[in-house]
């Protein structure tokens, strides 16, 4: 109870100055949801971060093909109040394999033999990916879009191949952020060996500048048990915590990469972590992520120290566990009462 009102009250607080502040952040979302929990602990930060007028989630393109990771993404979409968000699906793509962490949340029924988490859309419905990107494109102002790429490099490669596509991005796109690669050691990360070709393809021609969250900052930035286990009782069933229970199995605390790259996406400026300096990345031997310096490169990656740690994943375990600010009760969302 204490939990809940402390959300509200402070929502409704940094809303109304994010409101005051100036325009929500632009962002698209593409993800491998269903490879790992963290994509659907970032996709809850999202949405609370939604609540409180930072950023406007324009779509989801989905990497991993499965049919399961549309019609999950549209449940949590439509268990925080917007059903309306589009999401569009790979074609030909890498880890067809079903995951739990879907299946248990979008298959779950009531008492009743009803869905427990609604849903407007299953995946065979869902529009191609790069279809969807150029579309979304098209209607944002010029240089207002920000992405952030939590899976494979698949649909923004795809984009980008093209000379149209690469013309579009950059006339739209101010920043694209990643969670891949390893900045650390020389070891290959799975967001970049999965579909290694296309991470050296949006390498090459991506043409604007990049932000990498390696996968040294979410080994460290991990996502609390507790906060599984205590911060969501406000709420009967909840599908991100569905998910975290499917995939993780036990209880324990697990790696967060995804929403360190989404937490930069959208709050840059906030110092949560350090940048490194400019450069260019590639693609190295077995599939490694090399880091060159260059005073002109425009990628560069987090560096995170370890008195930023706890800070960070406090703040991401209250996003994720903040209870939605729409009126979801008319889409089935059965509440505690307290």
């Amino acid at each position: 109870m204490d939990k809940l009102i402390r959300c509200l009250i402070l929502s409704l607080v940094v809303m109304s100055a994010s409101l005051l502040s100036g325009d929500p952040v632009r962002l698209i979302l593409d993800t491998d949801m269903g490879n790992d929990c963290d994509d659907a602990l970032a996709l809850g930060m999202i949405h609370a971060l939604e609540n409180r007028g930072e950023v406007r989630l324009l779509a989801v393109t989905i990497t991993k093909d499965n049919r399961d990771a549309a019609t999950y993404i549209d449940v949590v979409n439509t268990f925080y109040g917007r059903p309306e968000i589009p999401i569009g699906v790979v074609r030909d793509g890498k880890t067809p394999q079903d995951a739990p962490m879907l299946k248990v949340p979008i298959k779950r029924r009531d008492a009743h033999g009803k869905f427990v988490y609604p849903r407007r859309v299953e995946g065979a419905q869902a529009p191609e990916a790069v279809e969807l990107l150029t579309k979304i494109l098209n209607e944002q102002p010029d240089g207002s879009v920000t992405i952030a790429q939590i899976g494979f490099s698949t649909n923004l490669a795809r984009l980008v191949a093209t000379e149209a596509g690469r013309a579009l991005v950059a006339k739209k796109v101010k920043t694209l952020y990643l969670m891949a690669g390893n900045f650390q050691k020389p070891q290959p990360e799975y967001n970049v060996f999965t579909d290694g070709p296309a991470f050296a393809d949006l390498m090459k021609n991506w043409p604007t500048p990049m932000v990498f969250s390696g996968f040294e900052i979410g080994l460290v930035i991990t996502y609390p048990i507790e906060s599984i286990e205590r911060d969501f009782a406000w709420v009967a069933n909840h599908p991100v915590v569905d998910a975290y229970k499917a995939y993780v199995g036990k209880e324990e605390d697990h790696p967060n990469w995804d929403s360190t790259a989404v937490l930069q996406a959208i709050r840059p400026e906030r110092g949560y972590f350090n940048l490194s300096g400019p450069g260019t990345v590639e693609l190295g031997e077995k599939n490694t992520t090399v880091f060159k310096p260059d005073a002109e490169g425009h990628c560069r990656y987090l560096v995170l120290k370890p008195e930023q740690v706890g800070a960070v994943r406090e703040l991401i375990a209250d996003l994720v566990s903040e209870p939605p600010q729409r009126n979801v009760m008319g889409a089935g969302v059965q509440r505690v009462v307290f």
